[in-house]
Parts: C-alpha cells; structure tokens; sequence
C-alpha cells in the first residue's frame, strides 16, 4: 500500500496544523512558539518587529509563521490604542461610474493612514444607510465617510460623541451639524444651461433625479437661475425630476421632444439620464442640444461629442477623506462645508444651434 503522505510537503502535513475543525480554529502564537521551540515573547517580538531576537531565532520563528499560515490579531492590538484602523465608506450605488474614482481616492488616503477601508451600498434608501451605518459602528470603525440616502443623521450622533469622525460627501447630513464636501450642483447646473442659451435656445428641458435628493434640487435650481437670468419664462412641461431608470428618463424626453413646441435643447442632471437621453436623441432626425451633468466614459466619442458639466469625484473623495484623518487626528474643531468647483467641456452637442 503507498505512504500517500510521504510526497507531501512538510508545510502541509496534517500533524502540522492545529488540533480541531478544518474552519474557525486559526493558528496562534501559542502553536507558532511551541512549533519554534520559543516563547510567547519571543513569538511576539519577531511578529511586531521589536529587537531583541537573534538572527538563528527569528528564522525558526518566521518558519513556524509561514509552515502554520499563522496571521496576526490586529483587533486586540489596535483596540488597545482606542483604534481599529478602519474606516467606512457609505455610497449610494457602487456600480455607478462616478463613485469609483471617489471610491479609489478614499482607500488611497486611508492605506496613507494605515486604515483599512470597508464600503457599502446604500441604493439610496435612508433605511439601509442606517442599517449599515450602525453595522460599521458596531464594528469598531473609527470614522464613517457617508454619501447621505436620507435627510435625518440625528441616529448618529451618540456614534460621533463616542469618537467616531463622520464627513458626508456629495449631499449633506440632514438636522445634524457635519463636515460635509461637496461640488458646486447649483453653479455648474447655472453655467451648462447658460451655455445653452448663449448658443441660441430658448425652449430648453430639464431631466433630473428624485427631487428629495440635494444634487438634484441644486441642479434644478441652477436651472432656473440661468431661465431667469435670461428672462426666458419656464413652461412646467419642460422640467422632469424622479427615477433615473431608463425607462422613466425615456418618456420624459420624449414628451419633451413632442408637442407644438418642442424643446430644442435638453440639460441632463446626471450621468445616468444623460445615457438615456444620448439614446432618444439617436434615434431622432431633428438635431437636439444636449448637455449633461457629470462626465461619462466614451462621451468624447460620440458623433457629436456630448457637452458636460464635469466635477472631481476624486477630488471629493479624496478632500473627505484627508478631513477624516485630520478629525481623527484632533487638529480639526468646527464642522465645515466644503464646495468644489465644477467645470464646462465643450465637446460639440451643446454647441448645436436651434432648428427651428
């Protein structure tokens, strides 16, 4: 009968991993010190790198580390500093477009910090915001980077007198005072649709997301502004605020498209309804401006290129991130709004010129 064990590696024998179940029984430094042939301390020192371990020691250490799969307990060590090394993102939809690079930016300076960053998925129901707001909470985070589904954050704040640093990106909080960082919504929704009228339109729609939402309500303000400045009067068909789902953004165009007066330019509120819109627009013969709120991948090589209001989305991960670290840090005292720029890029559809 064959030995099977004899052509298995010492590393993986049986009789080298810890007594118990296959799962749930981690190796410890207690197994690490009795496979070296050391004690607890001198395990403890070559795992947190201190001196005081000769050469020959460390070695039969690292050995027995790597033979056993033996990781360190970073829990106990960081609670004993009043810390966890960890932070929580917050996000609306992680399969949108515009929160990756905020996304990346954030774990960029929080791996600067040595923190670890966990994200989740809102989907924009201030219910679940809650839920995994307090989940990261009752985690131990340090500190909670939120792009706000609701507008009462009054349940965080025996969290935020416990020491957890909070900053909302995008949106603000809602009846609490925080440190909040966001893009110029009302300025850039302004300029886009001034652009508009500079090129001749008059007739000009609106399609944004749900009107609860802040962006939203902010760009449909800059929308106005611009209307006003320019003593064009709005006609209440012209405007559309909800769902971004194609489905919804679709009808809205196309009413908008149709009619005795139809309009002959459209401003977008976000990416999403600029998608939909590019598609309407496709399959129109009638020419039709469009400018968009918030770039898009490929948007530079559509025929024409599609006009938008860009803004940083790293930039706002980023700046939120570094105001986290410098609460944790204690060097901030008063909560602060923080508004960035946005800016216009001309590509070719927002240059089109009225048709009738």
């Amino acid at each position: 009968m064959t030995d099977r064990t004899a052509h298995v590696p010492e590393t993986t024998r049986r009789a080298d991993r810890p007594a118990g179940n296959r799962y749930g029984n981690r190796p410890t430094m207690k197994d690490v010190a009795a496979r070296a042939g050391v004690g607890l301390k001198t395990v403890s020192r070559v795992v947190n790198g201190e001196p005081g371990v000769t050469p020959d020691t460390e070695r039969r250490v690292q050995e027995a580390i790597d033979a056993l799969g033996f990781r360190r307990n970073d829990s106990a060590r960081v609670l004993r500093k009043g810390r966890t090394a960890s932070i929580g993102l917050i996000l609306e939809d992680l399969a949108d477009p515009f929160y990756g690079p905020l996304s990346r930016a954030v774990e960029e300076v929080a791996r600067a910090h040595g923190a670890l960053l966990i994200n989740g998925s809102s989907a924009e129901d201030p219910e679940r915001e809650q839920e995994l707001a307090l989940a990261l909470c009752a985690r131990r985070v340090d500190g909670l980077v939120v792009i706000p589904a609701g507008d009462d954050h009054r349940y965080l704040e025996p969290e935020i007198r416990a020491g957890v640093a909070t900053v909302f990106v995008d949106r603000p909080a809602g009846r609490i005072d925080a440190d909040v960082v966001l893009s110029d919504s009302y300025g850039g929704a302004r300029d886009g649709v001034a652009h508009l009228i500079a090129h001749g339109h008059r007739r000009i729609g609106f399609i944004g997301d749900m009107p609860r939402i802040h962006t939203a309500a902010e760009r449909l303000r800059g929308y106005r502004a611009a209307m006003e400045d320019a003593g064009i009067s709005v006609a209440e068909r012209w405007m559309s605020l909800g769902a971004t789902d194609p489905e919804r953004v679709r009808r809205a165009a196309e009413e908008m498209l149709t009619g005795p007066d139809p309009v002959t330019a459209v401003f977008a509120g976000n990416n999403r309804v600029t998608v939909t819109v590019v598609r309407v627009l496709a399959e129109r013969a009638r020419r039709v401006a469009l400018v968009g709120f918030d770039d898009f991948e490929l948007a530079d090589l559509l025929q024409p290129g599609v006009t938008v209001v860009a803004q940083d989305s790293a930039a706002l991960g980023r700046t939120a991130a570094e105001r986290l670290f410098r609460q944790l840090d204690g060097t901030l005292v008063a909560p602060e709004r923080i508004q960035l720029p946005t800016r216009l890029v001309t590509r070719g559809s927002g240059e089109l010129p009225p048709t009738d």
